[in-house]
């Protein structure tokens, strides 16, 4: 095995051998029987490994990379599970599944039926708090502590946490709230100056002045120290060395305010030496009389040149080869609706200088990074701040600009408040473009965009759409930006169709549908990524000789009411079909639409969806066929359907007498 310099350890062995501490360690206990001077050992063995692994099967591969002598030195410095160990976001934590029982497990990752990318508490009891959102351990973490202390325990309480996640919202909330309570609580900063994307924000400036502030950290020590040696004042003197030290943190050291807020701070430590780690951890532990913040300095993608310098792209990534650091060609494939969608925006901001464009740390995932490139003073990357983006865009909208926020759908929910408040009760232009609608594959229950379609439909003024395809989508955002009022396009994860792409967006109308095929006693009425799916599900219908009108929805609010009644008063069978969850989504639309209009007796009605479960995590084709949205499972559900109704119709009605 190649040994790697510590603090300088740029490069990595390209394949690893046979492992020599870590494949014994199957428990946090064993690791702490281990010396000290052996855990750089293991933290190399530990990076090699997810090299290996990562290279083959992909994952978030630089963010874990950056995080592993963390994980290392907590669960040698705290009697862990005993001590409970909460994780923010989880995307940085395989190093910890690695040493918590699932070291061969971690090829499985990400997989159906294998184990999470993020914490699960049921999968671990080492995975004190699920966690898939950022910002959420330090609210968790003061949870366990104000609970512990209520039953009268005595175990450690830590939080780790990013930079990036640290300016989230929660965040602030719990430290504000920690430094009231004076509660017993450790919280690890994992300081590598990145989110996802490049931290951005006052914070980030802030944490760059403590980095340059520990001259100062030196010196209130010396004067201390040098106080409290004068033998005729001695003890007399310790309030006035306290006061005076304290009085030049205020003047010069940015670290102040954590003190002010009742933080005791140590830091900074090189976040990748072992020993300096733990003995800054078990400084922490000495800390009885409130809360206290151990500042880590990390380096994401640590010990694979690659991953340091391209940190960014390196953050999750697909296979690669780990000589060249390439990532390993999949078949040519249609564009991604990301990319269509990142392409679309600057096509319309170049055309309308209103158009603003607006993310939260996911500049490339949401495709927003084009816009922040070619119109820089009319993008922003608000960090994660979804609630204040969602405001921030609303006053925008307030002065005559058209804001577009480009959010996943499952982080949209962190803003739910802002969107009924600040937006939607305003009647505001602002327009939301949530990607990830529908399953999100590997990331599982956390990402997957489920909720959108319900948590939506019921809010007032608000417009909801969804395209059947890339070439769609360019008209819809095209509509989007001209509709007058808040509105919001949803659009799945992944490639698109294939559909051309080179023609100008048209304006479509909204609330109207389309009939894509005509005919039969059956209608398959489909929104969004399920229209192709239905489209293909009737070819193979017509084949057994079953007929179907297949109509694409584009809107779920408002409903084309004409044709979908028109439907129920000619067809024996609707069918709807949605990639999100059933209860108040696009199917219960229509039934409402039925029931208001007095045929929900007329016509019978089946929804095709997700039911009311979560969705584990797994390739995206498989979990859609799982759930019977692809086209073989529609085809299937349409001729089950018919048979109950043939049956009924066969059966003699009772007379009543």
């Amino acid at each position: 095995m190649i040994r790697l310099e510590n603090s300088q350890r740029t490069t990595t062995r390209l394949q690893y051998g046979q492992m020599s501490l870590l494949e014994n360690i199957n428990a946090t206990a064993d690791l702490r029987r281990l010396s000290l001077e052996q855990l750089e050992m293991v933290a190399d063995e530990i990076r090699q490994y997810l090299l290996e692994t990562m290279s083959r099967i992909g994952g978030h591969t630089g963010a874990s990379l950056g995080a592993i002598e963390l994980a290392v030195a907590l669960h040698y410095a705290f009697d862990t599970p005993r001590d409970r160990l909460v994780w923010d976001v989880g995307h940085q934590a395989y190093a910890h599944k690695i040493l918590t029982g699932r070291r061969d497990l971690l090829p499985t990752i990400k997989q159906y039926g294998g184990i999470s990318g993020f914490l699960r508490r049921d999968e671990s009891e080492y995975d004190t708090f699920g966690a898939g959102h950022a910002s959420t351990s330090l609210s968790a973490a003061l949870g366990m502590a104000i609970a512990r202390d209520r039953k009268g325990a005595d175990h450690h309480v830590v939080a780790l946490i990013g930079d990036a996640s640290l300016a989230g919202g929660m965040a602030m909330e719990a430290i504000n709230q920690a430094g009231h309570l004076k509660t017993r609580l450790i919280v690890v900063l994992n300081d590598n100056e990145m989110s996802i994307a490049p931290a951005v924000g006052a914070l980030t400036g802030y944490l760059n002045r403590i980095r340059g502030a520990q001259g100062y950290h030196r010196f209130k020590d010396e004067v201390e120290e040098t106080l409290l040696a004068i033998p005729s004042l001695g003890g007399r003197l310790h309030h006035a060395a306290k006061t005076m030290k304290d009085a030049i943190a205020a003047a010069v050291l940015p670290g102040a305010l954590v003190s002010e807020l009742g933080f005791k701070y140590i830091g900074y430590v090189d976040g990748h030496n072992p020993r300096a780690l733990v003995a800054a951890l078990r400084e922490a532990k000495q800390v009885k009389d409130g809360p206290v913040i151990v500042h880590a300095l990390t380096t994401k993608g640590k010990g694979y040149p690659q991953a340091e310098k391209d940190y960014y792209r390196w953050h999750a990534t697909g296979p690669f080869d780990l000589k060249t650091g390439k990532a390993v060609k999949a078949a040519a494939k249609a564009p991604t609706y990301t990319s269509v969608f990142g392409k679309t925006l600057c096509e319309l901001m170049a055309k309308d200088p209103k158009i603003v464009a607006l993310t939260a740390a996911m500049p490339d995932g949401t495709g927003v990074c084009d816009a922040l490139e070619q119109f820089p003073d009319r993008s922003f990357d608000v960090g994660i701040a979804e609630q204040h983006c969602v405001t921030f865009a609303a006053g925008m909208s307030c002065e005559g600009l058209k804001p577009v926020c480009a959010i996943y759908s499952t982080f949209l929910q962190r803003g739910f408040d802002q969107v009924v408040h600040d937006v939607c009760i305003q009647n505001l232009n602002v327009k939301f473009c949530l990607d990830r609608g529908g399953i999100a594959g590997g990331d599982g229950p956390t990402h997957h965009g489920l909720l959108d379609i319900a948590y939506l439909r019921g809010v007032p003024n608000i417009v909801l759409m969804a395209p059947k395809d890339e070439g769609e989508m360019r008209d819809m955002m095209l509509t989007l930006v001209e509709h007058e009022g808040p509105a919001a396009m949803r659009y799945p994860r992944g490639s698109g169709a294939g559909v051309s792409i080179d023609r100008e967006p048209q304006l479509l109308e909204i609330g109207k549908g389309e009939i894509l095929r005509d005919g039969g006693e059956i209608a398959i009425v489909a929104y969004g990524s399920m229209v192709h799916p239905s489209l293909q599900a009737a070819q193979n219908l017509s084949r057994v000789g079953i007929e179907t009108t297949v109509v694409n929805a584009r809107f779920v609010k408002p409903l084309d009411a004409p044709l979908l009644l028109a439907l129920a008063r000619t067809k024996r069978l609707i069918v709807t079909v949605e990639e999100a969850y059933l209860a108040g989504g696009f199917g219960s639309a229509i039934l409402e639409l039925l029931e208001e209009n007095g045929l929900q007796d007329k016509v019978r009605v089946v929804r095709i969806g997700i039911p009311d479960r979560l969705v584990t995590h797994g390739d995206a084709k498989l979990l859609l066929a799982k759930y019977g949205l692809d086209a073989d499972g529609i085809y299937t559900r349409v001729r089950e359907s018919i048979e109950v109704l043939d049956d009924r119709r066969a059966k003699p009605q009772k007379v009543s007498s």
